[in-house]
Order: structure tokens, then sequence, then C-alpha cells
């Protein structure tokens, strides 16, 4: 499994970063650390490196425009969000990521100064970022969840749909009036008080202290919502943000002219008198090749027939043409039933098992399963327990589990959960 190094900029020049190194899972490798540049740097080895940067300096929205990603969409950006913007779009940078399933398309706006520093600074310290993302993309968009994200003086914020901005200053219930999650709320609850909207519903992440800090805040978040569910950082905020960007979650900036660049002509340029050399050799043994192509063409036409013979003996009731022979074998080992099914199917079984042993509050509703994918729907006190059986689940490197949905129902939460090898 990848391994990643994820370091987190500090708002200033010269201020300290920490540093974490995980797997494509999130699951720690080591401790957080904090330093200098140079000091994360020696912490590489061969690990990709994926940087945060301040949301504070991002711009993150989405557009709905109808534009495949890629340099297109990249020029389009600009105009489609001039009119929001207070700087000349000349002097900012545009980058995208992945269409969502609202069809929308996340998109974060940074100044080029900005993206100077960083890259800058990840040069003056010898760190090569594969990927360079604003630090709120850290906090993870779970369908049907409001989710706060307290760091230092910033409260980072998403709907888990299509809103996600970044605050300064301000109180958690600040930015929650800002969302307009709070009037909503209230709406809700008076127009049915048995089917509350999903905005009544509030996952906050902070540190002992701003847990402290704000206690007064969080008191009155609980009269106003349905559920406050507060999770404390031990360590800090960056386990928290690297768990979701090493799983490949967020915008990368590294973008446009900011992309890695290919220089082809140094690539090739040593390689010069033996691609000649090459291309010779290619003319002589060309002619072989056509040899063998005509060669292996008959000896298929007779494979082909061999097969036809022995296929019309087992179904002698099919005299269509046979034009795909492996298709035509697929076919039969599934009409006789294949044990393919129960190698899947067993194992994940088992390690879901294992998952719900050690979070015995959540009850097994329903599992199904479905060309190597299996679907199951379950219920848990917390968003929390959800996220502990997603991870057990997916600890073994055998399967992939990822949370599709997750609903409100009474005072527990209904949640789907995907679980298939990885690359199914």
């Amino acid at each position: 499994m990848a391994e990643y190094l994820v370091i987190r900029l500090g708002e200033q020049h010269d201020d300290p970063v920490d540093w974490i190194p995980v797997d494509g899972n999130g699951t720690r490798l080591g401790p957080p650390q904090t330093g200098e540049l140079a000091a994360a740097a020696a912490d590489i080895r061969d690990r990709n490196v994926i940087v945060l940067v301040p949301s504070s300096e991002v711009l993150t929205t989405s557009v709905d425009i109808p534009v495949r990603p890629g340099a297109r969409l990249l020029a389009a950006l600009p105009y489609a969000l001039e009119e929001q913007l207070a700087d000349d779009v000349e002097s900012l940078h545009f980058a995208a990521g992945a269409r969502r399933e609202s069809g929308r398309i996340p998109v974060a706006v940074v100044a080029d100064e900005s993206m100077q520093d960083w890259l800058n600074r990840l040069a003056e310290a010898g760190v090569r970022a594969s990927r360079l993302v604003p630090e709120n993309y850290g906090l993870a968009r779970i369908p049907g969840t409001t989710s706060l994200l307290v760091a230092e003086s910033k409260v980072m914020f998403n709907d888990g749909d299509d809103t996600e901005f970044v605050m300064e200053g301000v109180k958690p219930s600040d930015a929650l009036a800002v969302a307009g999650t709070l009037e909503e709320s209230s709406a809700d609850h008076i127009a049915s008080e048995e089917t509350p909207s999903s905005a009544s519903h509030l996952l906050v992440y902070c540190d002992p202290k701003d847990e402290e800090r704000l206690q007064h805040d969080w008191i009155a978040l609980r009269h106003e919502l349905s559920s406050v569910d507060l999770n404390l950082l031990p360590d800090g905020v960056l386990p928290r943000l690297a768990v979701t960007v090493a799983a490949g979650q967020g915008v990368n900036l590294l973008q446009g002219k900011y992309g890695p660049k290919l220089e082809l002509g140094a690539v090739f340029r040593p390689w010069k008198m033996a691609a000649i050399l090459l291309v010779a050799l290619g003319s002589v043994l060309l002619g072989g090749k056509f040899a063998d192509a005509w060669r292996l063409s008959q000896e298929a036409d007779a494979l082909k027939e061999q097969f036809t013979l022995e296929y019309r003996q087992i179904v002698p009731g099919d005299t269509r043409e046979i034009i795909d022979p492996v298709a035509k074998v697929n076919a039969l080992r599934r009409s006789f039933g294949s044990p393919v099914a129960a190698t899947i199917f067993l194992p994940t079984i088992e390690q879901l098992g294992m998952a719900i042993k050690e979070n015995d509050a959540a009850v097994i509703e329903n599992i199904t399963y479905r060309a190597g994918v299996v679907n199951v729907r379950l219920s848990a006190p917390d968003v929390p327990t959800l996220d502990k059986i997603q991870k057990k689940v997916s600890e073994s490197g055998r399967f992939i589990a990822e949370i599709k949905s997750t609903d409100q129902v009474g005072d527990r939460i209904s949640s789907r959960i995907q679980i298939q090898e990885p690359g199914a």
C-alpha cells in the first residue's frame, strides 16, 4: 500500500510545520510531529508527499458548467467565477477536482503570489510535493451530515453536499448561521419533529482546548440542533485532515501552469543514437514479424475451429457463429455455477464480523452481494462507530470499505457501507 507524508504548512513563511506519515487508508505510520520544514523533509524517505496549505489563502467553491475536466475547464473557470472574485483573475490560479454526485465541480482559487511562496518554501527545504491541497478539504464530506472542524482561530465547514468554506476569528455557531444551518434546523423542527433534516445534525472535530474554550457555544448549539456529536482531537487536527487527503480527497492545486512538466527534448536527447539503432533493428525484424503474424493468424483460425467442434458437442442446440470463445466459456461457467463469489463473499463477511465484534453497538440489518461487491446496511449509535467499522474492514488491505450513505433514524445512524476488492 502506498505511503504518504502529509505536511501542513503554517500561515507565515517562517512558521513551523506539522507532519505525519500515513498509508492510503489514512492509518498512522508514526506520531504527528512539529518543527522546521527541513526536518519534515528528512522524514519523506520513499513516500509521496501531500502538502496542506492554509485554507485562509484559498477560496473553495463549486461550479456547474458542462465542460469536461482538463485544460478547457481550467480556461473556463476564470470567466465562470469572475463576478465572485475581488482580485483580478489574471493574478489568480484556478484548480478543479472531480465532478461530484450533484453534478457540480469543486474549485479552488488562490493568488499566484501565494502559490509561488509555498512552492519556494518547499523547494528551499528539498520537498517535492505530489499534491498541494487546501487544508479544509481534509474535513471529510459525509452525505446528510453537517461537519465542522475548529483549528486554531479557524472554523472549517461543509454541509456534506456542495457548500464548504472557512472563517477566521468566529465561533462555530457564527459559521452555522452564515451557512443558514440554524435557520434550516428551526424551520425543519417547526415543519416536522419526526423527520428533521440533516442540517439538524452536527459533527464537530476540535482539540480539548477548543472544546473547553467554546463550551458555551456547544451548549447553545445543542439547544438549537437535534444532535451535536463532538469529537476531540488529542493529537491536533493534522491526523484528522491526513485521513481524508491520503484517500485522494480534495482539489490538487498542482494543475495548469503549476502542474508536472515533461521536457521531451531533454528526455530523449541522450537516447538519440540508441533510437537510430533501434529503428534499424526494427526494419530488419519487421519482415519476420509479418511472417509470425500470418502464422499466428492461421493457428488462431485452427484453434477456433477446434473450439467450435468441442462447443457443439457440449451445447448441440447452439448453432450460432462463435465470435468470442472466451465469452462462451464464461457463459458456460456461469450456467454451471462458479466458486468465485464464495472466494470474495466469505472473506468479506469474516472481515466484517471482526469489525462488528469490536464495535458491538452496531447492528447489521441487511447484506447483499452482486458482481464482487458486498453492500451492508447497518445501524450504529453515531458516525464515529461507522468510521471505525469502515477502517477495520479496510485495514487488512484486501478490501476497500466505503460509507456510501448515512441517515438519522431515531437516535441511531442508518448507513450503507460498500465493500469490494481494490480495483474491482
